[in-house]
């Protein structure tokens, strides 16, 4: 008898299929390491933190149109200014540093360079860089179609 694929494995398939852009900018096969970003680029969201876009992908899943990249440099000791609602659903990988996350209702939690987590639409997500150096967040933002 041949199983069908549930809801929950078919989403957590397509996250990993949307997530392939995000990977190769990270892997050594797409990238020369982490991005040396001075402290003009991009732009600036609260004092400590900057936010570069990367790019851009189309997207294969057909709730989502499109994929946005962007990295979030946090300074030593700069946090989220508020638990900010998220209004898409994102991937969120560990480019450099450690980071305490937070979530409405859950207990911190710690990320750390290479670690990635995910972050709900309607839900909340505050970081802080708890490191010594410099943090980035690479976020896959998923654009719904």
């Amino acid at each position: 008898m041949t199983e069908l694929m549930s809801r929950r494995s078919a989403v957590a398939l397509g996250l990993t299929t949307a997530a392939a852009p995000l990977f190769a900018f990270v892997t050594p096969a797409g990238a020369a390491g982490v991005p040396a970003y001075g402290p003009n680029d991009g732009k600036e969201l609260s004092p400590g933190r900057r936010l570069v876009e990367v790019g851009t992908a189309p997207s294969e899943m057909a709730a989502y149109k499109s994929l946005k990249i962007i990295d979030i440099i946090f300074q030593p000791g700069a946090a989220d200014p508020t638990e900010a609602m998220m209004d898409m659903d994102m991937m969120c990988y560990i480019l450099a540093g450690e980071f305490s996350i937070k979530k409405m209702g859950k207990e911190p939690y710690t990320v750390k360079e290479g670690d990635f987590y995910t972050c709900g639409k309607g839900r909340t997500d505050h970081a802080t860089n708890i490191g010594n150096g410099v943090g980035i967040h690479r976020i896959a933002i998923l654009i719904p179609a």
